[in-house]
């Protein structure tokens, strides 16, 4: 099974944030890390390919050089693989730009399963992952709190106004993760 995973590097939440030439963050003392939602993405993806026993998890980032340390820790975590889409204007990519650069990379690696996760903290954007996968021509999940594989079928709860629901798709599929 092929299993991708988006991932973003963000400030950190609790970085003291400073503006320069009154437009801009001023990076300077800003700590950077995975977007704490993708993070859980490749923790389900690193799940799912341990349950089946065999596949990939292959990491994509689009940004700058500076996402290669971001990439390291997904290794880390036990990414197979990991690809830098290199940019040094992705940091301000809208979501619109991002969603095509992704979905290109992402029809050449033919995945089943492609995880994001369900907003970025920076931007507070939550399009990505389902522009990907309209890109792709395939179902996406959003907000996934809970994830089955059974068989060639995924079967998720996501969180929706007052309580949960339960949503099953085929594979290939793209899945957006909340905690």
């Amino acid at each position: 099974m092929k299993i991708c995973v988006c991932v973003k590097r963000v400030p950190s939440t609790t970085t003291r944030v400073a503006v320069s030439e009154g437009k801009k963050l001023d990076p300077s003392g800003v700590e950077f890390l995975i977007n704490p939602y993708d993070q859980f993405a490749v923790e389900q993806a690193l799940q799912v390919k341990e349950a089946a026993g065999e596949g990939t998890v292959s990491a994509f980032s689009f940004g700058s050089i500076d996402s290669q340390k971001e990439l390291r820790t997904v290794l880390a975590m036990g990414a197979d693989d990991a690809t830098l889409l290199q940019n040094d204007e992705a940091p301000q990519a809208d979501g619109a730009t991002t969603a095509k650069v992704l979905a290109e990379a992402l029809r050449e690696r033919g995945a089943d399963l492609i995880f994001f996760g369900k907003q970025a903290v920076d931007r507070d954007q939550h399009g990505v992952g389902p522009a990907v996968a309209t890109r792709l021509g395939m179902p996406c999940i959003t907000e996934v709190v809970t994830f089955e594989l059974q068989g060639d079928t995924v079967v998720c709860e996501r969180e929706v106004e007052g309580g949960r629901e339960t949503i099953s798709s085929s594979l290939p599929c793209a899945i957006t993760c909340a905690k």
